[in-house]
């Protein structure tokens, strides 16, 4: 794979739920009008970067952002792309959690009815093979994925040769970009977690 591929990684932005600390994956809700505001930011520190191939996740809040953001019209909808599934912890944050469960981290819980987060790792290992196929088919360049923030985090560690689990340690805030690369012919993290305001 060529070194002047990369990998933009675009959290959506922000939604009731996010703003909340709700984990939320399969419940699909709309931006916040200041997740749309982002997603215009968003839009405009993009505008001048040209992206060989766009994907996106299935879901209503990653799809807008992507819209918003004006790369909508040539973006694949791929399914691996689709948040955690967090089960029986899907609309419930962590302090929320924690009043009957005071150890709880979503990275090492047992998911009743959700993922284990190795399965999380496999599907973004698929969407890395597929972004860097269709940058070797279009002989290198940037590929834009607009997606979520667990599923961000496992795939940016995943990318540098991490567990999925590696990903604990790769916060991402809402509306922002990433930049997954290469030095010489290592995988990188070139930028992290760029976000636009408060």
């Amino acid at each position: 794979m060529s070194a002047g591929t990369q990998l933009w990684l675009m959290r959506h932005g922000e939604t009731e739920w996010s703003l909340s600390g709700a984990h939320t994956s399969r419940t699909d809700i709309p931006l916040t009008e200041n997740g749309r505001e982002k997603a215009k930011e968003l839009g405009a520190f993009l505008r001048d970067t040209k992206f060989v191939a766009v994907f996106t996740s299935p879901m209503a809040r990653a799809k807008e952002t992507c819209r918003i953001a004006g790369l909508i019209e040539n973006a694949h909808v791929d399914e691996g792309l689709m948040e955690w599934d967090y089960g029986v912890y899907e609309g419930k944050s962590t302090p929320e959690i924690r009043k009957t469960e005071p150890d709880f981290s979503i990275w090492t819980a047992h998911i009743t009815d959700g993922e284990p987060v190795d399965h999380v790792g496999e599907r973004a290992d698929g969407v890395i093979a597929r972004a860097l196929e269709a940058a070797g088919t279009a002989g290198g360049g940037n590929v834009a994925l607009f997606a979520h923030g667990h599923i961000l985090r496992i795939l940016a560690a995943r990318w540098i040769g991490l567990s999925a689990g590696g990903g604990e340690f790769l916060g991402l805030g809402t509306g922002s970009v990433s930049v997954l690369g290469y030095e010489r012919t290592t995988r990188v993290i070139q930028h992290w977690n760029r976000g636009f305001g408060g």
